[in-house]
């Protein structure tokens, strides 16, 4: 008798599921970024996938594509390019926003809305005007913080943009437009942390440096994880900047600085789509490899 009981509410339970219009509203709502994903995300995927495991002729290689690409004498230097970018990048990523963010959560949260549009307000500006500003800054000639970069010792702009200085320089720029935006959403965090977490901590003597090494830090190292996944994602796609510097600097910077340049060069200067889906899916898998590092490192789908 029991277990007949339990089998009709359990009946009823899933009649009123069905009858829920919230649930199918959801289902409404969602079908969109489903139809966008489908359409922009996994088929152009699949489609580079099959590009790279075939040639011209559409006739299966395995992996001679990438074989191929990996043989090429600008492969080495374009990726350990990007992984300089990339170091300091992500350096510069963690450390400042999360100091930022708790500098706005703690003695500047009075002006707290002012600092986050100020911070936010870089990444209004679109890829290619955030460059071509930054060249007008970094030239000696134009740049209103010019007497700075004499000082330096940098006389042209072409000394400014030597090849070794090019890592920190995409990664200032990157910073500039990219982090205010990793800044609102840190201090939304911040925000979740119960505030009588914090004063017991306070009662208890703790310093600020303290509470945010042992409370405020664990307590958003997820969302500080799910930075780091996008910011890489993003760092191993640059483009923009290199393609224009390469332009502004004559020459001098090789117009396959980047992996994203290369796959470029390959696809239309050489016609070699094949080649260029090859790269496309090395960055891919090397993406997806650093993502799942932190995933499970960081626990990032851990429920608390």
């Amino acid at each position: 008798m029991t277990t007949s009981l339990a089998t009709k509410r359990s009946s009823r339970v899933r009649g009123r599921s069905a009858r829920n219009p919230a649930g199918r509203a959801g289902y409404v709502f969602v079908s969109g970024y489903v139809v966008l994903l489908l359409g922009f995300g996994v088929l152009p995927t699949c489609y580079a996938v099959w590009l790279s495991l075939t040639n011209a002729r559409g006739q299966l290689v395995g992996l001679g594509q990438f074989t191929r690409t990996f043989t090429d004498y600008r492969f080495g230097p374009a990726f350990l390019h990007i992984g300089l970018y990339l170091l300091v990048w992500l350096a510069a990523l963690m450390i400042l926003v999360v100091l930022l963010s708790l500098m706005l959560h703690g003695r500047m949260r009075r002006a707290s809305t002012t600092l986050r549009f100020l911070f936010y307000l870089p990444g209004a500006l679109a890829g290619v005007a955030s460059v071509l500003l930054w060249l007008i800054l970094l030239d000696p000639a134009a740049s209103p913080v010019g007497p700075l970069l004499h000082a330096l010792g940098w006389q042209s702009l072409a000394q400014v943009i030597a090849p070794g200085h090019l890592p920190v320089l995409f990664s200032v720029i990157a910073f500039w437009t990219g982090a205010g935006g990793w800044i609102v959403v840190m201090y939304g965090a911040l925000n979740n942390i119960p505030d009588e977490v914090l004063e017991a901590a306070r009662i208890d003597g703790a310093s600020t440096l303290q509470i945010a090494l042992r409370i405020q830090i664990p307590m958003v190292t997820k969302w500080i994880a799910y930075m780091l996944i996008l910011a890489f994602a993003a760092g191993t796609q640059l483009f923009v900047e290199p393609q224009l510097v390469a332009v502004a600097s004559w020459g001098l910077i090789p117009d396959s600085w980047s992996p994203n340049q290369l796959s470029y060069q390959f696809a239309f200067q050489a016609g070699d789509f094949n080649g260029a889906a090859a790269l496309s899916v090395d960055l891919l898998i090397l993406g997806l490899g650093c993502a799942a590092l932190v995933v499970f490192r960081a626990g990032l789908f851990d429920r608390d």
